[in-house]
């Protein structure tokens, strides 16, 4: 027999807990992380040992130590415990910040940003997450930390130029250094310790899936998108703040651009969410805001000398990256087995890095030897690849993940158990792994009856 669970209830306060705490320890970094893209290519472009190579690679650098070491970091944590590797993690990134707060040219920031990048606890603070939640709460719980991650970006992009403008750029790498110290406060005394802690496929990369979500086409097309989606961003940020500077806009009021143009473009997207959910009509939608990409970067090769005109590209540009980056993990999740949504997610996140590691890179480069027009048909190039892999893509199946304790189920009787809960109404996949005493769901929820799973659930015995 099962345990009884209410798949529709609502979170205990431990799990609440939990949840905004973790949730607080994403947004601080990833706080800190967002808030010198706008400002770093302005500032380290004057400094000592600077070139347009350096500058790029600086802004990328972190990408790469994030994805050299994000998956080992979640590994490791399943063998020495969640808390100590994210500790570990959050001072590396405290380290990285102070080393590049105390810098004097641009080798010094270099290091910085790459040591900020081998702080790369993302996946030991989904573990952890997964540890301190019931299996019915999961998803919610994530949903939590991916908004969490949202409003940091927003937060981040505005106030940036104005703690620059004030404090300089070692201004920002300092209070990155506090923000991350606050991280491990919260970890130690805040989130809750875990009864005990074990591998969880929906939030842990596992090394022997890895042929296995390979080998999917449709994911592969989803990681390629993250890819150059960052890659996209990282390039084209290596010029953008520079050319509102070029064109009459001290970088002190650069935040009266990103504010107006964030929130505005955030709230133009939301009807094509609710298209695309809703009305199940994502690949269209998801399309489309691939070709808003396009646009946006054609437009930057045409008006990047005018300020209005970079505003107006600025606009359209982030129209399109916020509608995909609110899409892109929906995708994943939709398409991913609910057991290698874990594994998924974590080549998915690897890929997002090593993108915005080549996106930096190629940005600079391109930068330094054919000047800004280069940069943005660079980006553009990419996009229309971009959009030409995603044209075959297969309709996404509008299946949400939902998982089930397996505790008091008897092995033996897991085929019986999964035949039935196949036989409820928007049930559509169920794969069971008793290792784990987890029932990994793929459901239907404008079909799902909850009440009638709750049913089935009790009278399960």
């Amino acid at each position: 027999m099962t345990q009884v669970q209410d798949v529709s209830g609502v979170m205990t306060p431990m799990e609440k807990r939990a949840t905004v705490s973790l949730a607080g320890i994403y947004s601080l970094r990833m706080l800190g992380l967002f808030m010198l893209l706008p400002v770093l290519s302005l500032f380290t472009e004057q400094m000592p040992g600077s070139t347009p190579v350096l500058v790029g690679l600086t802004m990328g650098i972190y990408g790469l130590t994030q994805a050299v070491l994000q998956i080992p970091f979640g590994l490791l944590s399943d063998r020495f415990g969640r808390k100590g590797v994210i500790v570990v993690g959050l001072l590396l990134f405290l380290v990285g910040s102070v080393v590049a707060a105390l810098a004097n040219d641009i080798y010094g920031i270099l290091i910085g940003r790459a040591l900020q990048g081998c702080g790369a606890v993302s996946a030991a603070v989904m573990a952890l997450l997964a540890d301190l939640t019931q299996e019915v709460n999961r998803t919610k719980a994530m949903a939590t930390i991916g908004a969490s991650i949202g409003v940091s970006f927003g937060v981040a992009m505005t106030i940036g130029p104005l703690i620059a403008h004030h404090f300089g750029i070692s201004g920002i790498f300092w209070l990155i250094a506090i923000l991350a110290a606050l991280a491990v406060l919260v970890i130690l005394f805040v989130v809750p310790n875990p009864e005990k802690f074990m591998v969880h496929r929906d939030a842990e990369y596992i090394p022997s899936e890895l042929s296995s979500v390979i080998k999917n086409a449709d994911l592969l097309r989803l990681n390629y998108g993250i890819f150059a989606l960052h890659l996209i961003l990282m390039a084209s940020f290596v010029v953008v703040p520079l050319l509102m500077r070029d064109a009459g806009l001290g970088g002190g009021s650069h935040w009266q651009v990103y504010l107006p143009v964030l929130v505005t473009s955030m709230a133009a997207i939301i009807p094509f969410v609710i298209i695309a959910e809703k009305k199940r009509k994502m690949k269209p939608v998801f399309i489309g805001a691939i070709a808003t990409l396009i646009v946006s970067n054609l437009g930057f090769v045409l008006l990047h000398d005018y300020l209005i005109g970079l505003i107006v590209c600025l606009w359209v540009f982030f129209a399109g990256f916020n509608l995909l980056e609110a899409t892109l993990p929906s995708l994943i999740s939709k398409t991913a087995p609910g057991d290698l949504k874990g594994t998924a997610m974590g080549i998915y996140s690897s890929s997002q890095f090593i993108g915005a590691f080549l996106g930096g890179t190629s940005g600079g480069w391109l930068y330094g030897q054919f000047g800004a027009t280069s940069v943005f048909v660079f980006s553009a190039a990419v996009a229309v690849s971009w959009a030409l892999v995603a044209l075959f893509m297969s309709t996404p199946r509008y299946l949400a993940n939902l998982l089930l304790s397996l505790q008091a189920v008897k092995p033996e009787r897991g085929a019986e158990f999964s035949k039935a809960l196949l036989a409820i109404k928007g049930v559509e996949e169920v794969r069971l792994h008793f290792e784990e005493n987890t029932a990994y769901l793929k459901v239907d929820s404008q079909v799902l009856d909850k009440n009638e799973l709750n049913i089935f659930l009790k009278q399960w015995r």
